[in-house]
């Protein structure tokens, strides 16, 4: 019994022994068999550079930003709260291919809200220029003062540009907006004077009937600039018609602009009495000063059955005087449009005897006697000056 276990024993001895040649032997040739591999593994060489994917094509975007309107015209970045400034980004590729440049806006001090766009593309060709239009429309809400605003283009093998640009927003000295519509009686009145301006403006509308839209608005800004209006006087009538016997759209509308406070010398007087208006559409401008000064423009569409006249004259003392009267009674559909100018002229130019006559010593003196002023204001001298001129 002994024996057969000593057998049994020397037995798990011997295959244990084998195994672990086994393992080890393996282990060799596993391991030459991995130094062959890497001995024969080769890696890739890189080339000393990259190739371009420009080819050679480089270049630089330059951008350009300008308000349209004559190059003369002073002050064209002034705008006022909800009207559209208009301007030109002009893009110029001077590379020697096309390129598909990216135009961006940077509002800057400016709500994103304002532009017409805040990105776009455009083909340039190779040393070309391409433009886009751009409006920039400052919010009803907008406070005075400068703004800010940038255009970058971008593209591929290029040098990006940028450009910046500027406006300047202007509050309203008196804003008045007025929207009515339905079926029943309304009644409005309006009376504005301004010195500054040199605007006087009167309004009285009385209607009885159905409206679909009635609105009558009115701005002013004293001091205004560029082409922002002095006064601005808007009004837009659609489908009235009188309901019952006896019902109207009656009204009486003057505005006039006094030559003798700096303004145009102009009146115009609109009165109505109709039964049924299908649309009127009109608006009345002043510029005293800024890029416009010393313009009226009254413009009016409209179709309605009834009564309508226009009176309109510009009278400025010494210089010119214009009158037109129109009157309608029936069914009609008019297209108005009445502009008065008092452009500051040059002197005319000295005729014989017209002139003033210089001695040799002693200070000039008029040809003719003249009023004396007793005028303290500028306005006022001014006015006894063209009465001079006028008597001469």
């Amino acid at each position: 019994m002994k024996s057969q276990m000593v057998w049994i024993i020397s037995v798990f001895i011997f295959a244990a022994a084998l195994a672990q040649a086994t393992v080890e032997d393996s282990g060799m040739v596993t391991g030459e068999a991995f130094t062959g591999l890497g001995t024969d593994f080769s890696s890739p060489t890189l080339p000393a550079f990259l190739p371009s994917p420009c080819s050679g094509d480089y270049g630089t975007l330059t951008v350009k930003i300008g308000l349209t309107g004559p190059m003369s015209e002073p002050d064209k970045s002034y705008t006022t709260p909800g009207k559209t400034l208009d301007y030109m980004v002009t893009v110029n590729n001077d590379g020697k291919t096309e390129v598909e440049a990216q135009l961006s806006v940077n509002p800057e001090s400016c709500p994103y809200e304002w532009f017409s766009w805040t990105n776009t593309a455009v083909t340039i060709p190779a040393g070309a220029s391409r433009s886009m239009a751009l409006q920039v429309s400052p919010d009803t809400n907008a406070i005075a003062g400068d703004y800010n605003f940038a255009v970058e283009a971008s593209a591929k093998c290029r040098s990006s540009g940028q450009r910046e640009a500027k406006l300047r927003v202007q509050s309203f000295d008196y804003a008045s907006e007025t929207s009515v519509s339905g079926s029943g009686q309304f009644q409005i009145d309006k009376n504005l004077r301004s010195m500054n301006s040199g605007i006087k403006s009167t309004k009285s509308v009385v209607f009885s009937g159905s409206v679909d839209a009635l609105v009558k608005n009115e701005y002013l800004v004293d001091k205004a600039l560029g082409k922002n209006a002095n006064f601005q006087e808007k009004d837009a009538v659609d489908n009235y018609n009188a309901v019952s016997l006896g019902d109207a759209l009656t009204g009486t509308e003057s505005f006039k602009s006094s030559a003798v406070f700096g303004g145009v010398g102009a009146k115009v007087q609109e009165s109505y009495d109709v039964s049924q208006m299908e649309f009127k559409d009109q608006d009345f401008t002043l510029h005293q000063t800024g890029s416009l000064k010393k313009t009226a423009e009254f413009q009016t569409a409209d179709n309605f059955t009834g009564y309508y006249l226009i009176d309109a004259k510009q009278v400025i003392p010494g210089q010119k005087s214009l009158k037109e009267f129109e009157e309608y009674f029936g069914s009609f559909e008019i297209n108005r449009r009445i502009l008065f100018r008092n452009e500051e002229k040059s002197k005319t130019p000295c005729l014989q005897g017209d002139c003033l006559k210089t001695p040799s010593t002693g200070p000039q003196v008029p040809s003719s006697p003249g009023f004396v002023s007793p005028c303290k204001s500028a306005s006022c001298n001014d006015f006894i000056n063209r009465l001079n001129s006028f008597g001469n």
